[in-house]
């Protein structure tokens, strides 16, 4: 077994690594209490090449793989969850249209996800139906040559900045009279007629991204835009959300380490009962724990990750990286507030984003009890959803 990056691995990594540290780590406080999406820190990471890993050369890609994006993943997550997440997204929303779309979606899309010019959102989640996609009740019906869609979307990440330019959405297309609903996808154009975008959330978290809600009254969009073929979308969703489950999961293993790399400064410049706080034993057992955790989830994150480029990966291991990272994420966060003190309680040190950040990992893409359910059904057992 080789555990051992290749040369052009270890430069990707070092140059997202730094930069991580010099471009993106000292604007993130201030991003987070802005609330603002920094789109021309955004097209810098289009430039760096973040963007371009997984996707052709025909497309302006690196026609590297998945595990090379968890890798840069990781190293911007490290520095800013948020920023990290907005890019996840936004190339998911690619390989969606790059495996599914027609030429002309591609033409139209592609180019300017691929090099960051533009952002791409996923529109699943409805007000009352996250994981229960068999729920959703945004519809769709032929209109004009194309189509009409009517409903709402809830929490959908990069859907009401400047440069979004698609949004690839879930629809029920099905007569309403019908007891079985069937779905279909499609890359709705980010000005649509009849598409508004709500206001911005105020969130716990994941501050700097851009969550809006979205309505649909009477979108109009082309017969051209169904992406994949009529009453396949649910399951072409569910693939892009695998997909996000690996990037999620390495979004947390960057912030874990973030946790542990705070942690141990602290540690060591903390001064109480006549010297270091890092000198403490109960401290010293907090931070080798974190350090342990973290080793753990990223054997597990990149083991599934170089299982998606074999082709050999399933959705329990996909199940099992993203729940155990996530969770860990969250874990290092609360041990890394505890090693600040009251310190770590402020909105000002940065412990304190991490824990509303990584919170909602354990939720989006299918939430940890989703997961379990994965595993334990992928392990033989009887499931119901």
């Amino acid at each position: 077994m080789n555990f051992n990056l290749t040369e052009e691995q270890k430069a990707l990594q070092a140059q997202v690594a730094e930069f991580a540290d010099k471009v993106v780590a000292p604007g993130a406080q201030a991003r987070d209490q802005e609330a603002k999406f920094p789109v021309e820190l955004y097209k810098q990471v289009g430039e760096l090449g973040v963007t371009r890993i997984p996707f052709e050369e025909k497309w302006g890609g690196m026609g590297l793989g998945t595990f090379e994006s968890v890798l840069a993943y990781e190293q911007l997550a490290r520095a800013d969850q948020s920023l990290a997440l907005s890019t996840m997204v936004s190339v998911g929303t690619g390989l969606l249209l790059s495996r599914f779309g027609s030429e002309g979606q591609k033409e139209k899309y592609l180019g300017d996800i691929v090099s960051g010019k533009a952002l791409g959102a996923i529109a699943g989640t409805e007000p009352q139906a996250g994981s229960d996609t068999s729920a959703f009740a945004t519809r769709a019906r032929p209109a004009d040559g194309g189509w009409a869609v009517n409903g709402e979307k809830a929490f959908i990440t990069n859907s009401g900045t400047d440069i979004t330019s698609v949004i690839v959405t879930l629809v029920v297309t099905s007569d309403p009279s019908e007891k079985q609903k069937t779905f279909s996808l499609f890359a709705v154009p980010g000005d649509a007629p009849g598409l508004k975008v709500g206001p911005s959330y105020r969130k716990m978290g994941w501050r700097s991204s851009d969550t809006h809600p979205l309505f649909f009254d009477d979108c109009r969009i082309g017969a051209d835009a169904l992406l994949g073929e009529a009453g396949q979308g649910r399951y072409l969703l569910h693939k892009g959300y695998q997909q996000a489950r690996i990037f999620l999961a390495a979004c947390s293993l960057g912030l874990a380490q973030a946790c542990l790399e705070r942690s141990l400064e602290y540690a060591n410049e903390r001064q109480a009962f006549g010297g270091p706080i890092g000198r403490l034993q109960l401290v010293q057992k907090t931070i080798a724990e974190m350090a342990l955790k973290i080793e753990a989830a990223r054997l597990l994150v990149y083991r599934t990750a170089w299982m998606v480029d074999q082709g050999t990966v399933g959705l329990k291991d996909l199940s099992m990286a993203k729940w155990y990272a996530t969770e860990i994420g969250t874990e290092c966060a609360n041990a890394a507030i505890q090693v600040h003190g009251g310190w770590g309680f402020m909105d000002d040190c940065p412990v304190s984003r991490y824990y509303r950040d990584n919170r909602i990992c354990t939720i989006g893409d299918g939430t940890s009890d989703i997961q379990a359910l994965v595993i334990a059904r992928g392990l033989g057992l009887k499931v119901e959803f």
